[in-house]
């Protein structure tokens, strides 16, 4: 990537219309990454601890609870540093990393809620077959080729990004460095930047939400031929915490990146919920409504008490 650019650091100006409040979020969401770390650290040795649990449903789910650890840890230390009192300063190659690991991360956790998506499809339309076609290395080329696609999607946006000249104002109108905060301040004409950036999100998000809808409507299907209700009810259950937890990720990067107008207040309030709440509500979905991993988990407890 060839570096123009004459600025050296940008300052991160926080979540808009919030001063002298500075305290009180450092305190509400230096709690909630302290649960989303714990939470979904709880899940992951939940999941290893347990022979039981070594199935590929859980070790997608294990998955998912490391990169609900790394997701938030990309924004919320620089964030909770400049609540505090710190310097709100982030170098310009922070910058770009904070932006191309943002992007890496969340196209990554996209793909693999497809594939979970694709793997309770198999596991209730071919039961039978299930451990078959799961096999583990159908299930490491899955995952392979979901880091694939979150490395080519960052990698993409970064470049257009900060290919720019950003030689004017530095102050980033936002908590992190994403690209609707960063672009304004190019002193180059950024219109081609922000059509990349606004199609390949919202093509990359709408393909993997359609790819989910697709294998739902399957299983909706099958659901529904179940003759008994413990049995529709039991396949249904497998499901539920699944399309929680998407509903809760596909919402926010909807909103964001298919407004016409960005709204500041709105962009910070939905990239909070899809960065921060949402990984720690994907560790209570998950260990609420799973009675293999609270099993699994009593049993860690025990054996640490």
């Amino acid at each position: 990537m060839e570096n123009h650019t004459l600025q050296d650091e940008f300052i991160l100006l926080g979540i808009p219309q919030t001063q002298g409040l500075e305290t009180l979020f450092f305190v509400v969401f230096l709690f909630i990454y302290f649960f989303t770390l714990l939470g979904n650290l709880l899940i992951f040795t939940a999941i290893v601890s347990s022979s039981a649990l070594h199935t590929p449903m859980y070790f997608f789910l294990g998955l998912l609870s490391i990169f609900d650890m790394l997701f938030p840890s990309v924004t919320c230390p620089k964030m909770l540093l400049y609540l505090s009192g710190q310097s709100p300063a982030i170098s310009y190659n922070g910058c770009a990393a904070q932006l191309f690991f943002y992007h890496f991360l969340g196209s990554t956790e996209g793909c693999l809620y497809s594939v979970m998506a694709y793997d309770r499809y198999v596991a209730i339309c071919h039961p039978l077959r299930y451990m078959l076609i799961m096999k583990p290395g159908v299930c490491l080329s899955l995952i392979t080729v979901s880091w694939l696609v979150g490395c080519l999607q960052s990698s993409i946006l970064t470049s257009f990004t900060f290919q720019l000249t950003y030689c004017g104002p530095n102050h980033v109108h936002h908590f992190f460095c994403d690209i609707p905060a960063v672009l304004p301040l190019a002193c180059t004409d950024s219109r081609l930047a922000q059509k990349v950036g606004s199609i390949n999100v919202g093509f990359l998000a709408l393909m993997l939400l359609f790819s989910v809808c697709v294998s739902y409507a399957h299983i909706g299907i099958a659901i529904l031929r179940i003759r008994s209700a413990e049995g529709r009810q039991k396949a249904f259950s497998t499901c539920s915490a699944h399309l929680t937890a998407i509903l809760c990720a596909y919402g926010p990067v909807i909103i964001i990146y298919l407004q016409r107008t960005p709204n500041p207040l709105l962009g910070a309030v939905v990239q909070i919920l899809n960065n921060i709440v949402s990984p720690m509500l994907n560790s209570l979905i998950y260990s609420l409504r799973n009675k293999e991993v609270k099993r699994s988990l009593r049993r860690v407890f025990h054996s640490l008490s």
